[in-house]
């Protein structure tokens, strides 16, 4: 067994379109333990999505590129494995929950036979017997009856389409789970009944899991780990006691907790991060955050080095520095 289940080292991901080239990820390094949680937050186009789908192998082939650094899975070195190898760790070591349950699940298909079909993959000595009896135990695990098997899935609500998508990414038990945005499209009540279902099943499985999400609070109830990323890097990454009890923090960071309302105070307008994330298409050799940042100054044109200002809780930025 590897050290580490997942290790990811300078990682730098582009988009090449006819139009220009997209700087998606630039240099991300993190790492994940077996079990761990690791919450990974950030605005939209921070490159959230996009790191979890090189770790499945799964960019647009032709567009999405991996033009440097390493992804290490249980020991597997993903970016260069065969294809047919991949396919095997796929649903079984690796398992992603995408972030749209209308549009994941195939609408031809009963939701058993969508269960079925990862089982049949990757268990090909099971008896018809004994796969059925594992589908609708998987069911039975996110909540849905069993004999509703043989249904499909515009017969089935989102929270239940969304339990669905659960069941077929937990169903070989695999050690990771990419879950990105899991409860975006759901109303408050079923994002607390499917996050609850999650983390149940995590530790009844020991599965690791990398949350995808922008919802600072959902971070707080279920992550041990936290990265921040912002305009494809991780600028800050610690446990999740690091991030919400310790003063030191990114100021990007800081600006996320300073936006979140507080019931405890009567204000006319929330706080916002002046300007926008910087254009995609563009190499900036300094700190990406320094044009939003009221602490900036002219060293801010260099690249910020990653300081570790308490053991484990890494910020990329010149405040810290020396």
């Amino acid at each position: 067994m590897a050290d580490k289940l997942l290790d990811i080292k300078d990682l730098n991901i582009t988009y090449n379109t006819e139009i220009a080239t997209v700087y998606a990820v630039n240099g991300m390094s993190l790492s994940l333990e077996y079990g761990e949680t690791l919450g990974l937050v950030g605005e939209t186009g921070a490159g959230k999505t996009t790191t979890c789908l090189s770790i499945m192998r799964l960019l647009p082939e032709g567009i999405g590129e991996v033009t440097n650094g390493s992804i290490m899975l249980d020991g597997n070195d993903m970016l260069n494995l065969p294809e047919d190898k991949v396919r095997e760790l796929r649903g079984n070591i690796v398992s992603m929950i995408f972030q749209d349950p209308m549009s994941s699940l195939n609408p031809v298909m009963t939701v058993g036979d969508q269960i079925l079909e990862v089982l049949k993959t990757h268990n090909k000595d099971m008896s018809k017997a004994d796969l059925d009896k594992a589908v609708d135990d998987m069911m039975e695990m996110v909540g849905i009856p069993a004999n509703r098997k043989n249904e499909y899935p515009h017969e089935f609500s989102g929270g239940m389409k969304q339990r669905i998508v659960i069941a077929i990414a937990l169903v070989c038990e695999p050690k990771l789970i990419l879950a990105d945005e899991p409860t975006t499209a759901l109303d408050v009540t079923i994002q607390a009944q499917m996050l609850g279902l999650i983390n149940d099943l995590q530790k009844r499985l020991n599965t690791a899991m990398i949350l995808v999400t922008h919802d600072l609070g959902v971070v707080a109830q279920t992550c041990e780990k936290v990265a921040v990323m912002y305009a494809g890097e991780v600028i800050e990454y610690g446990k999740a006691e690091h991030i919400f009890d310790s003063e030191k923090l990114h100021p990007y960071t800081r600006g996320l907790f300073d936006a979140i309302p507080k019931l405890d105070e009567d204000t006319e307008r929330l706080v916002t991060i002046d300007g926008m994330i910087p254009d995609p298409t563009q190499i900036i050799e300094g700190c990406r955050f320094a044009d939003r940042c009221k602490f900036a100054t002219d060293k801010c044109k260099t690249a910020p080095p990653v300081v570790e200002v308490e053991p484990g809780h890494l910020i990329k930025c010149h405040r810290y520095g020396k």
